[in-house]
């Protein structure tokens, strides 16, 4: 069977932990070689992992906010493998849950810088890198449903994931004939780093039943689901999926708030 990013060079952003440790370990496993970057020293367990299972991979400790961080790690795939490929711009930070009174523009400068500065960054370094070698490329931003409507995220976090759906589809205009393909990922509840304190919270107080309780599926994400899908973008199997943002939330935003009840019962 033909792996899917067989002879591939992938950057991969938040890769310490969660989605993006999952993604090293899916996309490594699918023939990619790696730059993998975060701003804790946990990168380094994550490419050690990697090349535990036989893959290729280098860390660097980097600020995905950064630009001359960005632009190391761009530097470094190229100088390391000669060429770039997929470009996964999953960094993020959640910001808190403080509401529009509350919180100090302080706070919302940071959360913007890392959440879509940094992708911003990806797009024009990675992006740039691809468009000149003349072979195409796939860049994936990590979204979120908060970034689609209020309620899955606090005030800062939903608007600097609303902004980079829409990044990713002026970007998807602006790489126009490249054959640099530009898509978001949408997650909904998903067990990771971030949103780590959410679960511990649940599993101190025995509720871990509840999370993830208002989708159809009526449970939360592991990384690998969404890997899984970063994975089908970066690949050429997305060849003709540009400019979109794929939502992997378990059904939760295919609704308005409804009483929900089987076929054949009487909501109350």
């Amino acid at each position: 069977m033909t792996l899917r990013l067989a002879g591939k060079a992938a950057i991969i952003t938040g890769a310490g932990s969660g989605i993006g440790r999952a993604a090293a370990l899916l996309f490594a496993r699918e023939g990619a070689r790696l730059v993998l970057g975060d701003k804790t020293d946990a990168v380094h367990d994550t490419a050690a992992a990697v090349q535990a299972a036989g893959g290729t991979a280098t860390a660097l400790q980097v600020d995905a906010g950064v630009e001359a961080d960005v632009e190391r790690l761009v530097a470094q795939a190229l100088a390391g493998f000669g060429r770039l490929d997929v470009a996964f711009a999953n960094a993020g930070v959640s910001g808190g849950m403080a509401g529009i009174f509350d919180a100090t523009p302080e706070l919302w400068s940071e959360v913007l810088r890392v959440n879509l500065v940094g992708p911003w960054l990806m797009i024009k370094h990675a992006g740039q890198a691809m468009v000149q070698a003349g072979r195409g490329g796939a860049i994936v931003c990590t979204a979120s449903v908060a970034g689609l409507r209020s309620g899955a995220g606090g005030p800062a976090y939903s608007a600097s994931k609303a902004g980079v759906i829409n990044l990713v589809q002026v970007a998807a205009q602006q790489l126009c004939e490249s054959g640099v393909r530009v898509n978001a990922l949408c997650p909904g509840l998903t067990e990771t780093g971030m949103t780590r304190p959410t679960f511990d919270y649940a599993k101190d107080k025995g509720v871990t039943h509840k999370l993830g309780r208002l989708n159809p599926l009526r449970r939360a994400a592991q990384p690998e689901e969404l890997a899984n899908v970063a994975l089908f973008l970066a690949s050429d199997e997305a060849s003709y999926v540009n400019g979109q943002a794929i939502v992997v939330d378990g059904g939760l935003s295919s609704s308005h708030p409804v009483t929900r009840q089987l076929p054949g019962q009487t909501a109350v």
